[in-house]
């Protein structure tokens, strides 16, 4: 098969089309003929030999990907070859074939193309894992997204809303607020011309929002913290402005504040599995009613992979941008 292999750790053009083994079939999972994958943040990190895949994964990058069923281990019996379906993976996406434990594997929601849904898996497990599953958002609460733009805030927009959530997001221009603001976002700050925190304690008589979901990291830890409302709860799911900050402690205490942090990467497969299920259940009847569609920027042969990199690594897109094969 073709996979997209990174030659070396690097800028985007260390990305490269090759012919390399086909995956190994082993009981428990899947193979599916790819048809789509989408790009992650992640994906860019792992390029630049910065987040290697967890023991055992691919080594090519990819955390998502839609397709066909081509074959089913032993012990697997929900799904059969032909299936149309869509999967979580700790790599590999960028490919012809991948080989998946079966209980990462969903069905295309109703109403989705099978391009359409490869865009769906990482960030719905992503954000119903963090903002729902132990952030506890309900109906009647705030809730800010850092990056409400990227792929995963495009999707916690339109999920938190159909929750019943006010939404405020952060994005650096007028035209992705004005993005965000289409999928239903109530307060659209933009972060390089407003102080957010000013911005939250404004529209909320002073008292802050009450879950916050963070992309950036250290340089708005303490600023985060300041933003939130008694019980807040901070979920921080990664640091791209860095890693290490100084914070008053005070606040926490005083409001009673929760700040928790999570990948999806290096779960165990069982974790997965459960969250997986879990996103069946809830998120998939969402988004076949209609109440969340997919937004993709960009869609790019599998070839132009590096081309997908510097796209997103300028930070222009909304959404997600997929790779079709």
């Amino acid at each position: 098969m073709k996979a997209v292999v990174i030659t070396t750790p690097g800028d985007p053009e260390v990305l490269r089309l090759q012919e390399v083994e086909d995956p190994k079939l082993e009981d428990d999972h899947v193979l599916i003929k790819i048809a789509a994958t989408a790009l992650n943040r992640a994906d860019t990190l792992q390029r630049k030999g910065m987040y290697p895949p967890p023991k055992g994964a691919s080594e090519y990058p990819g955390l998502e990907c839609s397709g066909t069923i081509e074959a089913v281990g032993k012990g697997v019996s929900r799904w059969k070859v032909g299936d149309q379906v869509c999967a979580l993976l700790a790599g590999g996406g960028y490919a012809e074939k991948i080989a998946v434990p079966a209980g990462q594997v969903l069905p295309v929601p109703a109403g989705i193309s099978l391009k359409d849904a490869a865009s769906f898996p990482e960030v719905a497990c992503t954000v119903w894992s963090t903002v729902f599953m132990m952030s506890h958002l309900t109906a009647g609460e705030t809730f800010l997204i850092h990056g409400g733009s990227s792929g995963i805030g495009t999707f916690a927009i339109q999920m938190a809303k159909y929750y019943g959530a006010r939404v405020f997001v952060t994005a650096g221009s007028e035209e992705k607020l004005a993005a965000c603001k289409d999928l239903g976002a109530d307060v659209c700050i933009n972060y390089k011309t407003e102080d957010f925190v000013a911005r939250v304690k404004e529209e909320t008589a002073g008292k802050g929002v009450d879950v916050i979901l963070d992309c950036v990291g250290a340089p708005y830890f303490q600023r985060n913290l300041d933003s939130l409302n008694f019980d807040g709860r901070l979920f921080i799911i990664g640091f791209q402005s860095g890693a290490v900050t100084q914070v008053d402690l005070r606040g926490l205490l005083a409001r009673r504040l929760t700040v928790q942090a999570a990948g999806l990467r290096n779960r165990s497969t069982e974790n997965k599995a459960a969250i997986v299920s879990e996103v069946e259940k809830e998120v998939w009847p969402v988004i076949e009613q209609g109440k969340v569609k997919p937004v993709v920027y960009k869609y790019l042969p599998l070839a132009e992979a590096a081309e997908g990199h510097r796209l997103m690594e300028s930070s222009k897109h909304v959404g997600k941008i997929v790779l079709v094969t």
